[in-house]
């Protein structure tokens, strides 16, 4: 069995009369990717702070390595690499002096990380540019940085809160590459903020958050099942057609667009029905139909009609 290396119990955390988190349970093993994915003022980046020791919850408990974070917290920590959603580098520092600055604040002494700097830089792709001062970093490269100098303390846990936002469809990529091989290593477990669904796919369990509530769980393909044989595709012309006969039907819960397409959320055990019948409604008012045909759901599918049901 791998190591349980995350185990957060009821989490709550209130600001004022907002509550922020509310009663959040979730574990995390080693080896695993456990990605938190909801709306804006979900409560992700408040969990991740509650996970680190940077706020103090209300109720409940969070256990790091076994390690109570309460009663150890100084212990705790020394085991978790944290990269913040807007983590500032000192950009008139080199790279290695920004490696060496963090590092030398987490009380490593130099024989800890100094072996280990060129090893860490060389692994996130910046071991060509340790004289090059942050300023000059492009905005993937600061990332990598700043994912580097969460590694410097050879952390068992490591927290990223949206790690990706703002950089390009590449260095996102190369990023996730990089998280999935310290995963696969078997030793650390990743907790990961993200907004993509794409990355999310790419979690072994996603936990999906609504108002500071967990209110699903598990790996992608659970998540997709939960909607199998309730999602149609819908292509043709004229679009304002189609979405106004889509939007009409009283068997259609939600239509989204995906691109040039739309994805239709059906009432469950309707999908035969409500097919054949826009299908004739559209060809009636004029319109053609290029696909009209059940898919298996998308996460984004799943995560729209999740945040329905927490908004009804």
């Amino acid at each position: 069995m791998p190591e349980l290396l995350i185990n957060a119990k009821e989490l709550s955390k209130t600001f004022g009369k907002h509550a922020a988190v509310n009663a959040v349970s979730l574990e995390v093993s080693a080896g695993e990717i456990y990605g938190l994915v909801g709306p804006d003022g979900a409560g992700k980046t408040t969990i991740l702070r509650l996970l680190c020791g940077a706020l103090h919850p209300d109720q409940g408990s969070v256990t790091i390595t076994g390690l109570n974070l309460a009663q150890h917290v100084e212990q705790a920590r020394a085991q978790i690499g944290y990269l913040s959603q807007r983590f500032s580098l000192y950009e008139e520092l080199t790279v290695m002096e920004n490696i060496r600055f963090f590092a030398e604040v987490r009380g490593l002494a130099a024989k800890a990380w100094q072996p280990r700097s060129q090893e860490i830089l060389d692994f996130v792709g910046l071991g060509e540019y340790t004289q090059r001062r942050a300023a000059y970093l492009s905005g993937g490269m600061k990332q990598k940085l700043g994912l580097a100098i969460a590694l410097v303390n050879q952390p068992k846990v490591l927290l990223l809160d949206e790690p990706t936002t703002g950089v390009d469809p590449l260095t996102r990529q190369d990023f996730w590459q990089l998280i999935i091989r310290l995963a696969a290593g078997g030793e650390v477990a990743v907790l990961v903020s993200t907004p993509y669904m794409d990355e999310a796919a790419r979690c072994t369990r996603i936990g999906f958050l609504r108002g500071g509530r967990m209110v699903a769980t598990g790996a992608p393909a659970q998540l997709c099942e939960l909607l199998a044989g309730q999602i149609v595709e819908l292509a043709g012309q004229p679009a304002s057609l189609l979405l106004r006969l889509a939007q009409a039907d009283a068997d259609v819960l939600n239509t989204q667009r995906f691109g040039d397409r739309l994805h239709l959320r059906l009432r469950p055990g309707q999908t035969g029905t409500a097919i054949a019948r826009l299908g004739e409604q559209i060809r009636a008012g004029g319109g053609e139909v290029s696909r009209l045909a059940a898919i298996p759901p998308q996460l984004e599918d799943v995560f729209i009609a999740l945040a329905e049901e927490q908004s009804a």
